[in-house]
């Protein structure tokens, strides 16, 4: 089986309670910049110092502790989901869609590790 195209980017996304505080947390405690806050989707990102990786905060009420979830960047999410469910690889649900932001779709390893990934509809990368 050949593997899917994936494109030079991850992002750890982690859920988070308040991502206003946590994105400070995250900028006074590890130096890092924040890229944007998308208030109404609920989603906050912030590049490390490393090149092509950022920190994702998804805010949720009651987030899981230690949940964290790496996103992989590709070009084409849809032939890469496609791919891999040729493969038996189990999705959890349908690829949710943010007009002109985003698609993704979680996915699992064989362990039940979720890990998902992220097509960037904003014309950047």
């Amino acid at each position: 089986m050949s593997h899917i195209s994936l494109n030079e980017t991850i992002t750890i996304a982690f859920s988070v309670k308040d991502r206003h505080a946590s994105a400070e947390w995250y900028q006074s405690m590890l130096g890092f910049a924040v890229i944007y806050h998308a208030d109404e989707a609920g989603w906050s990102e912030l590049q490390t110092n490393t090149t092509g990786v950022t920190i994702g905060l998804g805010e949720h009420t009651k987030p899981a502790p230690g949940n964290c979830v790496p996103v992989f960047g590709t070009d084409d999410l849809d032939t890469a989901r496609h791919t891999l469910e040729q493969a038996n690889v189990k999705f959890d649900g349908e690829t949710d869609f943010v007009e002109g932001m985003v698609k993704t779709a979680t996915f699992y390893d064989p362990d039940g590790n979720a890990l998902m990934l992220a097509e960037d509809l904003t014309g950047g990368s």
